[in-house]
């Protein structure tokens, strides 16, 4: 007859079980930042594309992300002035508790000024740790964006046929408060009622907060369309631009005043290493998949210790 041996029975105590459940308990668990996506100029989150969008970033990423929309979407993002855009992204923001220990910003064209209203100007919202910045125009552009046929753009072309910088106007027509007309310097400073303002332009009104908070993302990945025909420059995505007076020649970055007296802090970025230009094929907001996955998804699958002291992109 074969034996076998009895098995060896180990007794743990209590004290020793607890003494797990406490040491377990306290291993920071990282997790992914989750992120917004603040759409386009016309568009709307409950639109097929947009929800594609979200979800597919959020499908790479393994990131919750949350589409914000302003008021019913396409009309607003028309025709309700970028700030009070901003004003209201910013008290979203402040609502959502899946925010509250910080977060990551996905911008698609105009949305990327609401986006940086919100990093900028938003009191007591939580932080934002990236901002990933498609076909943004950061520095103006010299035309409105094109529209269309349908009622929205016949209203639009109305106001666009008016002075664009009277009091009318820029209360009524989102892109009049990021158009930039390099022959009407003085009329853009002196009538313009955002830009100036996000860029801390003008010299007796700038704003040392809007460059620290600006200054204090982790990074900042800006990605301009290399055949884009909606921005007027395209270079405005890197925050390029005409000199003033002039169409011509497309001053770099770095040439600017904005980034060489240091504005808002995006010199202060760039020193650091923490400014990515990207160029990607396509017109505007022509993203491929390809390019989504390496210059996007990256810093939304950034991760978040429990206690916020480390953070790492993958």
């Amino acid at each position: 007859m074969r034996s076998f041996a009895r098995p060896t029975s180990f007794l743990v105590s209590p004290a020793a079980i607890f003494s797990l459940i406490f040491y377990f308990s306290f291993i920071p668990a990282s997790v992914s930042s989750p992120f917004i996506v603040l759409h386009g100029i016309g568009d709307q989150c409950s639109n097929r594309g947009m929800k594609h969008f979200t979800q597919e970033l959020s499908d790479y990423s393994k990131s919750k992300g949350y589409c914000i929309e302003v008021g019913n979407g396409s009309w607003d993002s028309w025709f309700t002035p970028l700030e009070e855009q901003a004003e209201i992204v910013c008290n979203k923001v402040k609502q959502m508790k899946e925010l509250q220990n910080g977060y990551n910003i996905v911008g698609l064209s105009q949305g990327n000024l609401i986006g940086r209203g919100v990093v900028e100007f938003c009191d007591g919202g939580p932080p934002v740790r990236n901002f990933i910045s498609l076909g943004g125009p950061h520095a103006g552009t010299a035309s409105v964006p094109l529209c269309g046929t349908g009622i929205f753009c016949i209203i639009a072309d109305k106001l666009i046929k008016l002075e664009i910088y009277s009091d009318y106007v820029q209360a009524h027509l989102a892109p009049g408060g990021y158009l930039k007309l390099p022959n009407n310097i003085d009329g853009y400073l002196s009538k313009c009622r955002f830009l100036p303002k996000l860029n801390n332009e003008l010299p007796e009104a700038r704003n040392a907060t809007y460059k620290e908070r600006f200054s204090s993302l982790r990074n900042l990945v800006l990605i301009m369309f290399e055949h884009d025909t909606v921005l007027i420059p395209k270079e405005t995505a890197w925050f390029g631009y005409y000199p003033d007076g002039a169409f011509n020649p497309i001053l770099p970055p770095q040439q600017t005043k904005l980034y060489t007296e240091d504005w808002i802090g995006l010199k202060r970025l760039d020193d650091d290493g923490r400014v990515k230009y990207i160029k990607v094929a396509g017109n505007h907001l022509g993203i491929s998949q390809d390019d989504m996955r390496k210059y996007v998804v990256p810093y939304l699958e950034e991760e978040e210790d429990d206690d916020a002291a480390s953070y790492t992109v993958r």
